[in-house]
């Protein structure tokens, strides 16, 4: 009857603490092997056990999918779930084990050296009494692997060091996997001695980094949990660890320079990778000295060094990053036995508990980039432009100092022919790839400017899916040095040095698209400053065009500007910033759409591919293609035009609607020059609004500019004095007025703002804002019976002018003889303007 009471409430006690562990990772782990070995019949976990070793796990999805652990093939076992028993002659595993005292719990798990040390050690007594114990039991290959001398002793000494040993692995009180939290500390019951918990997301739970592998085997007087090695006394930090360590004496100094030794003495759980003095002594000459002499640096590459959670190698499965306490990251990752640290197996021994954290010594310096200088921020695939900084003597002027930004190639940027290039002038190009200031990433913008060290200003273009600087755009791959950015260019930097204008007249491929611009009096804004796209035909998309069409698409001015201006759009668009496959929709000037994309590294124009592509201008970019452009929409309604177009544009069908017109573009998209002029015009209210479209053209006269000189007439010396006027047509408008009325006192105030609300719906808020234009006769009607306790004025916005002309005009004043030179007298009139007309255009 007893022992059907203890199976019974074996089965419960299983039951419940299942059923209560379900969020902790042990259990979710184990619960995933459960499911994987459905198939096997009851109560059956499935395994993976690392090919060549012992290792078994109870895997992630991670793990389970791979087929290896630590990059190592691991093969699958079925075996009886924690807990669980086979019977003879059935499937799976339908038996639970029976309940025991922890004594005899220890047999039954099968870690029968812990229970025979307890044995002799009188330790038995105490585990088969009353009580509630939690029992790390270390596995029999545990205690084959502790070092033979420590083994020894305890063996020697069973009724002092051997009982302390074992009293350290207990706990006095019951603890599953779902009470071991991550970070917990407990006491254990040898002189209350430290246990660190770790229970890790990938279902790995350690004490002092020993992993749990058979964990909540019930008893009647607690628990045990089998570890895989035996537990030793923890009681120094890891700065008492550093202090007394012979080979780490480099660190010592480093950590002290940089005043982080005394962070690694207080309460944390921290995980230390330790650079031995041999790693310290491999680093580069001079690199070292200046770390250690930059307390900013040396703080940064101790701090590299440290993460702000314990990690312990039984714990690492796989490869996981972690941030440090520099701010940047580092990847843990295992091969086989051995840990890895950025992929390099580089850790000589692992896993030293202190009460604050566990240390692993590696053999290699991990170096942050925030200790770096700029040009040692290159990686593999920037060789090429660190060597040549370097071999240029480029480098030697990156003063540690000082505050630059790299923008570097990659290797593949640079073609043979660059290779070859005169010294001089490879220089030179390096120049433009080295900014005065340090800019990061996330402080760039659109529009922006940034001054080489060569004193070229490059601009910055910011799109969707990338951040391009002249012709070239970002790859991933920032980084941020001690005194400079770095920043991955597909290809070399191209400063613009010509307008659109020029790098037309100067090829010849671009010659009768540059005749009709010229024709179409277009040069002007290929010439001013500006932002502008410009897809350019070359000679072959007008091959059939003879001079008689030539003379028939210039007489229709209207017809070539809209056939050209669909060339053009506001902006700089670089085709490699365009998002890959993704069609990009840009308005053109003449108002249709043009359809851009690229695909494999090509951009498309309407589906037409462009020849060459990111010509910069000092105004913009070039496309070249070999095609006419010309909207689909766009009908036609004169048949010779029709005959013509259909000659160079054969890959889309064009409208034709008779006696259709093409609109008028004027000349004032473009906007040379930006000047707001606002009047306040105080007194009785105008009322006046003019249409949209219409303009106001001024001629305005600058101040004359009076100047003296002396010129040789006849050999004989003469003083000249000249007066030089500049004279300015601009179209201004159109031309706007409202009127703002204000209140004398704030119960008028707020009349006046309720008649407006509630007596003109569309549009109103004059006071204290904007407003919106009313028509004449509502103005007129809202302001009846006001009275004159309220104050009107008239406000005149006028539109940006644009400049449409220029004239300079010198007059002559007067010449004499050098002796009989006159004072300068300043002429009437010099100050005029004539009065303002309105224009339409």
């Amino acid at each position: 009857m007893k022992i059907f009471f203890l199976f019974t409430f074996s089965t419960f006690l299983l039951s419940a603490f299942e059923q209560a562990a379900a969020s902790a990772h042990y259990d979710k782990i184990l619960t995933h092997s459960r499911i994987r070995a459905r198939d096997q019949g009851p109560n059956v976990c499935a395994l993976q056990q690392v090919m060549g070793t012992k290792k078994k796990y109870f895997s992630t999805c991670r793990n389970w999918y791979q087929g290896a652990i630590c990059g190592k093939k691991a093969t699958v076992l079925y075996e009886c779930c924690p807990g669980y028993l086979k019977m003879d002659g059935t499937r799976g595993c339908p038996a639970v084990a029976p309940i025991d005292h922890v004594y005899g719990t220890l047999g039954i798990v099968g870690a029968t050296s812990t229970q025979q040390y307890s044995d002799i050690s009188r330790l038995r007594e105490e585990i088969e009494g009353r009580g509630s114990f939690t029992f790390f039991a270390p596995s029999n290959e545990a205690w084959e692997q502790l070092n033979s001398e420590i083994h020894k002793n305890l063996v020697d000494n069973v009724n002092i060091e051997l009982y302390n040993a074992l009293h350290h692995h207990m706990v006095n009180k019951r603890m599953l996997t779902k009470d071991l939290k991550n970070g917990m500390t407990l006491v254990s019951m040898y002189n209350d001695q430290k246990l660190l918990v770790n229970h890790y997301p990938n279902g790995v739970v350690t004490v002092n980094c020993a992993r749990i592998i058979h964990g909540n085997q019930i008893a009647t007087n607690g628990v045990v949990h089998v570890i895989d090695r035996v537990l030793t006394a923890v009681g120094n930090t890891i700065q008492d660890f550093i202090e007394v360590e012979d080979d780490l004496s480099s660190l010592r100094a480093a950590a002290i320079t940089s005043d982080v030794l005394d962070t690694l003495g207080r309460p944390g759980h921290y995980t230390l990778f330790a650079p031995t003095n041999e790693a310290f002594e491999r680093l580069p000459r001079g690199v070292l000295e200046r770390i250690m002499g930059d307390k900013v640096a040396s703080e940064a590459l101790v701090k590299f060094h440290i993460l702000n959670t314990l990690q312990c190698s039984e714990a690492i499965t796989g490869g996981a990053v972690y941030e440090t306490l520099e701010g940047n990251t580092v990847e843990v990752g295992c091969d086989g036995e051995s840990l890895t640290v950025n992929g390099v197996k580089m850790v000589k021994r692992k896993d030293i508990v202190t009460s604050n954290g566990v240390i692993h010594l590696i053999d290699e310096v991990l170096i942050p980039d925030s200790a770096k200088q700029v040009i040692e921020l290159g990686g593999a695939q920037q060789t090429t432009f660190t060597d040549l900084v370097a071999q240029l003597g480029l480098a030697s002027s990156l003063r540690p100092e000082g505050q630059y930004t790299l923008l570097a190639p990659l290797n593949g940027a640079f073609s043979d022919d660059t290779l070859r290039m005169d010294q001089r002038l490879l220089k030179t190009i390096l120049q433009n790839h080295i900014i005065k200031v340090k800019v990061g990433l996330n402080e760039l913008y659109n529009g922006q400017e940034l001054e080489t060290i060569g004193g070229k200003l490059l601009r910055v273009f910011v799109y969707r899916t990338a951040v391009c600087i002249e012709n070239s755009c970002m790859v991933r791959g920032s980084k941020e040095g001690r005194n400079g950015f770095i920043h991955i260019f597909r290809q070399i930097i191209n400063p613009a040095e010509k307008t659109l204008h020029e790098m037309l007249r100067n090829d010849k491929r671009f010659s009768v698209f540059l005749s009709l611009v010229k024709a179409a009096d277009l040069d002007d804004v290929l010439s001013r400053p500006g932002e502008w796209t410009l897809f350019v035909p070359t000679n072959d998309a007008f091959k059939g065009l003879t001079d008689d069409d030539k003379d028939i698409l210039i007489r229709d001015k209207n017809a070539l500007r809209n056939i050209l201006l669909y060339h053009l759009t506001q902006g700089v668009f670089i085709g490699s910033g365009f998002e890959p496959g993704v069609t990009n929709i840009l308005k053109t000037i003449q108002g249709g759409k043009l359809y851009l994309k690229t695909v494999n590294d090509t951009l498309l124009v309407n589906e037409l591919k462009s020849r060459e592509s990111d010509l910069m201008a000092t105004n913009g970019v070039i496309h070249v293609i070999d095609k006419l452009l010309y909207p689909a929409d766009l009908p036609v309604g004169n048949d010779q035009l029709l005959t013509i177009l259909k000659k160079l544009i054969k890959y889309i069908q064009i409208k034709f609607v008779r006696d259709s017109t093409f609109k008028e573009i004027p000349l004032t998209f473009y906007n040379p020059s930006v000047t707001q002029l606002t009047k306040l015009i105080e007194g009785e209210p105008e009322f006046k609004i003019v249409r949209e479209g219409e303009t106001v053209t001024k001629v305005i006269h600058g101040e004359p500019i009076i100047k003296t000189y002396t010129k040789i007439i006849d050999g004989r010396p003469v003083e000249v004095t000249e007066k030089k006027v500049t004279e300015e047509r601009i179209i201004q408008g159109p031309e706007i007025k409202y009127t703002r009325i204000t209140a004398g006192g704030s119960d008028n105030e707020e009349k006046l703002k309720k008649l407006l609300e509630e007596e003109v719906t569309k549009v109103t808020k004059f006071i204290e804002g904007d407003g919106h234009l009313l028509e004449d006769e509502e103005i007129k009607r809202l302001l009846q019976g006001a009275g004159t306790e309220y104050t009107k004025v008239t406000k005149v916005i006028e539109r940006e002018p644009q400049i449409i002309e220029r004239e300079i005009k010198k007059v002559h004043l007067e010449e004499a003889p050098v002796r009989k030179a006159q004072p300068t007298r300043r002429t009437q009139g010099g100050t005029a303007r004539r009065r303002t007309r309105l224009a339409n255009h």
